[in-house]
């Protein structure tokens, strides 16, 4: 019985010796990774750097004209100001603007041709991140060029076209008007409503059209 009791005592320390060298052997790991996020966001913290130096640079080789640091992160500049308007595009608001995009050498990427009109929600679709949040600052009939460092353009993956990885933008964007959601919606369905009896007329003629000839 004695031997009984122990070998039930030395089967339970070898369990918990092995528990506790389970438990170490898996600090490496954890070690590993903090040391992964920290060279992560090391590398992060200079692509970003380099980018700012860039942007600084295009900043000082014009010094005529005159850029705005914004909180969220780009720099922009008016080419043309609306001095009468305070309202600003929010949230329910459906914006209509024409946009291109160059990098910062100034060579152009996208047209405003080949981009063609933009009908946009605010904050309701997916759009670049800097271009989102630049809109909501300009005016009706405004123009201004963007500078945005890439993590709030297209990022490390670009658009998989044109835009390459890590690639700082310039965008000049154009805001024509934009209105409430539900005006906007209002307008569609009574352009779609007109289309509709525009085309019931055209239908009847049509049927007249045959029935005179018989």
């Amino acid at each position: 019985m004695k031997e009984y009791k122990l070998l039930v005592i030395l089967f339970a320390f070898i369990l918990v010796s092995s528990c506790k060298q389970h438990q170490e052997a898996r600090r490496p790991i954890s070690q590993t990774s903090g040391t992964f996020m920290k060279k992560s966001i090391a590398r992060n913290k200079k692509l970003v750097a380099g980018e700012e130096k860039q942007i600084d640079s295009v900043i000082k080789s014009n010094p005529n004209i005159k850029y705005t640091a914004s909180k969220k992160g780009y720099w922009y500049t008016y080419i043309s100001k609306n001095q009468t308007d305070t309202i600003n595009p929010k949230k329910g608001d459906v914006v209509f603007f024409d946009y291109e995009i160059k990098d910062l050498k100034g060579t152009i990427i996208y047209s405003e041709l080949e981009l063609g009109p933009q009908t946009y929600a605010v904050d309701k679709q997916n759009i670049m991140t800097g271009l989102r949040e630049g809109i909501k600052l300009m005016h009706k009939n405004e123009k201004i060029n963007f500078l945005f460092p890439s993590h709030i353009a297209y990022g490390y993956h670009g658009d998989d076209k044109k835009i390459g990885s890590n690639q700082p933008l310039s965008c000049t964007v154009t805001l024509h008007n934009f209105i409430d959601e539900k005006a906007f919606q209002k307008e569609i369905q009574l352009k779609n409503e007109t289309l509709k009896n525009k085309q019931i007329i055209t239908a009847n003629k049509f049927k007249d059209s045959l029935t005179t000839k018989k």
